[in-house]
């Protein structure tokens, strides 16, 4: 990710850039390396492990960039990846490694709920001293390392800050007889039935993990309930047994019903579908600034047959789905000075536009308007608009394991909407907070 998003996923008043990431979700695929490799707690003062979610298209440049590094520095780095499962898989993969002693120096992480947890089990290191000897406060957005700061501790380094959008194929808007993107949800409803009739699927979203069809559901959310209301329902602030929940996922219902998602949308793989509408298979998708380098531009396409645009709510302030990600230093380290260092050279600027992030949050590393025209028009506005966390890590990993499943039975036809409502309610209030 350099945006994987395939890979993710956000924090409450970011302004847009980033997951490369995941997306992305951020942050394809599901293997990786060996991982008992060298590096980890204890390895020596000259062997890292830097352990990511790099996306298959991109984590040869990742690794270009850290073997950059091993030989300005003369260690030895392996880089481990789990590409595409994002949220619903990666952390518990983590968490086992270091509860098993065998965990990476150096990983890769999203904020909010998906980071958070361990810092609060000390297993990253608080990394203000860090923060101090590489002056990291004044490179990088203060909001996004606001994003990867738990109660009070700087446990993350955040690089990118991803907003997700609207991409689509110009091709197939075109025959559809559509001119311009939406401006309204009612208009956006209009140019899905348009696609329809021309014979083009509209949104190329896929339910596996629960992750990626989670993008639509949480703008339908924003839509119907608006951005002080969908705040507090993401801090269980307020019930989700309510009818602007229920409407969320009558609508969302409606969509596969509609046939505006991909046939058996539930059971598809986010690394399948995701560039459907760069391959032609559909019109648009749902994902951040990430997509131009990993889809476009590695699928052979040119940037100019697509466009991008915010996902219109009809709300005030118009916002997006958004999240931070960054790396955290594992608390046991062999060598932590080492593994601080080489996060320090992976959020340097030129580092960054080697990894053709799209979305970092290192000041300096903006997209350049010549190579990524898409990305740099979305960083220049809807990227400035707020963000509303992307729900899957605004929620810890319980509760969103569990929304996704509530996701996939109201799509399956299992839950009604207002029975989703109060399932969603119940586990929300299941939510320890302590």
């Amino acid at each position: 990710m350099n945006d994987n998003e395939l890979s993710r996923r956000r924090f409450l008043s970011l302004g847009g850039a980033a997951a490369l990431a995941a997306g992305l979700a951020a942050c394809t695929g599901t293997g990786s390396s060996d991982t008992g490799s060298t590096g980890g707690p204890g390895t020596g003062a000259k062997t890292l492990r830097l352990f990511t979610y790099e996306d298959n298209s991109t984590v040869d440049l990742l690794k270009a960039q850290v073997k950059a590094f091993d030989q300005k520095n003369g260690t030895t780095t392996t880089v481990d990846s789990l590409p595409g499962s994002g949220a619903a898989v990666y952390p518990d993969k983590l968490r086992t490694e270091l509860l098993g002693g065998k965990g990476p120096d150096v990983w890769r992480i999203w904020g909010g709920q998906i980071g958070a947890p361990f810092v609060k089990a000390k297993q990253s290191m608080d990394l203000s001293a860090y923060y101090t000897k590489f002056g990291w406060d004044s490179k990088l957005s203060p909001a996004a390392i606001e994003g990867m700061t738990f109660g009070g501790v700087k446990g993350g380094v955040p690089f990118i800050g991803a907003g997700i959008g609207g991409w689509y194929s110009k091709a197939a808007f075109s025959k559809a007889g559509i001119s311009a993107p939406p401006k309204t949800y009612g208009e956006l409803e209009e140019v899905n039935a348009k696609l329809v009739a021309a014979g083009i699927t509209p949104a190329s979203l896929g339910g596996k993990y629960g992750w990626d069809i989670m993008r639509l559901f949480e703008y339908l959310l924003e839509v119907s309930a608006g951005p002080d209301l969908h705040d507090k329902l993401l801090t269980g602030a307020e019930s989700w047994d309510r009818p602007e929940v229920v409407t969320a996922f009558t609508n969302f219902k409606k969509w596969q019903d509609q046939k505006w998602l991909p046939e058996g949308a539930v059971g598809l793989d986010p690394a399948d579908v995701e560039n459907w509408y760069v391959q032609g298979k559909a019109a648009y998708t749902m994902t951040g600034a990430w997509t131009e380098a990993q889809g476009i531009q590695a699928g052979g396409k040119k940037s100019d047959d697509f466009g991008v645009f915010q996902l219109p709510t009809d709300q005030t302030p118009a916002r997006h789905s958004g999240f931070v990600e960054g790396y955290m230093v594992n608390a046991k380290s062999g060598n932590p000075d080492m593994a601080a260092a080489l996060i320090d050279f992976l959020v340097q600027v030129d580092t960054i536009k080697a990894l053709k992030i799209t979305n970092a949050v290192v000041t300096g590393a903006e997209p350049d308007q010549a190579t990524l025209p898409l990305s740099y028009e979305w960083a220049q506005g809807p990227g400035k608009q707020p963000f509303y966390t992307i729900q899957d890590q605004a929620l810890p990993k319980k509760q969103a394991d569990q929304y996704f499943a509530v996701q996939s039975d109201v799509l399956q036809g299992k839950t009604s909407p207002a029975d989703a409502a109060k399932k969603m309610q119940d586990v929300i209030k299941a939510w320890d907070k302590d």
